[in-house]
């Protein structure tokens, strides 16, 4: 958990060694939650990534909030990540609140992006993150160059308890090849649009086809708050729409290790973000708080 692109879903990835999150520049990329499970021969961790913590504006950013801060109650760890590269903001110290509240949960704090950090800052950063945690555990890395990566997992794993095996040795995450395409689909809209327009585009797969002996064929469909951002959605010529799908298509293939089509549909549901039923229809429900 922690504050918007603070390189939780980044640190994910890096851990489990493969891409099961999707990640991007703009915050709030993450919108639901997702397990990420690492299994060694020492154990199994069951990772939640969450969204970004941070002051709701809308009822999407309502729902991202209770999302992330639902999954104190049965997690055995916080994870708390944040931006070395940054002073603590006020929304850290919020999370450094709750993080204190979140017992029987015991308190990781992970300093991410210290290959931002000038080595003389080190010491002074570090300091004024545990002073937010001062009961938690800290570790300065980096996820992008990979910085102390190695001595998180056996830290994990000398804190967690005893248990079962919840899930089976190949798996990677909850999300399905479907839930995928979606997110990969987004985050290709928001790596391409920049800062136009990520924030008022969700994406819902309309269709979705695998067959043993032929390329999947997925239909999906990109939903905008206003006719403005349709239009800017599909670009001049509709060239906009077919850069998100080449994006889209080359990372889900990858995914799934063969051929697939992606066709792509772009479709105006006015204010969709500050309203509680489109939210449940868009998928953002009761699903990723329970």
């Amino acid at each position: 958990m922690g504050r918007p692109n603070v390189g939780k879903s980044t640190l994910l990835n890096a851990l489990l060694g493969q891409k099961v999150a999707i990640v991007s520049s703009s915050p709030q990329t993450t919108r639901r939650k997702q397990l990420g499970i690492l299994t060694v021969p020492e154990g199994q961790i069951v990772f939640v990534d969450t969204p970004g913590i941070m002051k709701p504006r809308q009822a999407l950013d309502k729902h991202m909030v209770d999302v992330a801060t639902s999954v104190f109650g049965d997690a055995d760890i916080v994870l708390w990540v944040t931006d070395a590269s940054e002073l603590p903001t006020a929304a850290d110290e919020h999370i450094g609140e709750l993080v204190a509240r979140a017992q029987p949960s015991i308190p990781v704090l992970i300093l991410n992006k210290c290959d931002r950090l000038k080595p003389e800052q080190a010491d002074a950063r570090i300091a004024a993150y545990r002073a937010l945690a001062p009961a938690a555990k800290g570790l300065l890395v980096s996820a992008v160059r990979g910085d102390n990566l190695g001595e998180i997992v056996p830290l994990l794993l000398s804190l967690l308890p005893e248990g079962p095996q919840y899930y089976a040795e190949d798996e990677v995450t909850d999300f399905t090849l479907r839930d995928m395409a979606a997110e990969l689909v987004r985050e290709a809209a928001l790596v391409e649009l920049h800062d136009e327009v990520p924030h008022g585009v969700a994406v819902v797969i309309d269709d979705f086809v695998e067959s043993p002996d032929r390329p999947a064929h997925v239909t999906a469909i990109l939903y905008v708050e206003r006719e403005s951002h349709k239009g800017i959605v599909i670009g001049k010529g509709g060239e906009m729409l077919k850069r998100i799908g080449i994006r889209a298509r080359r990372e889900f293939e990858r995914q799934l290790g063969s051929q697939a089509y992606l066709e792509l549909h772009v479709k105006v549901r006015e204010g969709w973000r500050q309203d509680e039923n489109a939210l449940k229809r868009l998928g953002y429900g009761e699903k990723d708080e329970g």
